[in-house]
């Protein structure tokens, strides 16, 4: 059995979302030119209140212009697990993904 993503209940689990700004962007090179494949942005939440939560857009999505603190929605969101050992431990990063990225 494979896990492909799971779909959070985004209301219970991370309340409103905020933007806090940009993240990374994602490229590599597709017919010996540099494309960009997806962007990421930091969001506030206010359940999950110890880390900012991270999510990845598509390229397709287009870059995203808001101000600091408006309140946003994920178009079709879901959370990936990607799991990783240091030493003898196993350890799981959990990668919120969305389609979209809109004003709420």
């Amino acid at each position: 059995m494979e896990l492909k993503h799971v779909i959070p209940n985004m209301k219970q689990t991370f309340g409103q979302l905020e933007f806090a700004g940009e993240g990374t962007i994602e490229q590599r090179r597709i017919n010996g030119t540099m494309t960009i494949t997806s962007r990421s942005y930091n969001l506030y939440s206010t359940i999950q209140r110890a880390d900012d939560i991270v999510v990845i857009l598509p390229a397709e999505a287009g870059e995203k212009h808001f101000e600091v603190e408006d309140k946003i929605k994920l178009i079709n969101p879901h959370i990936t697990a990607e799991g990783y050992k240091i030493g003898n431990r196993g350890f799981t990063n959990y990668i919120m993904h969305a389609d979209d990225m809109v004003r709420a």
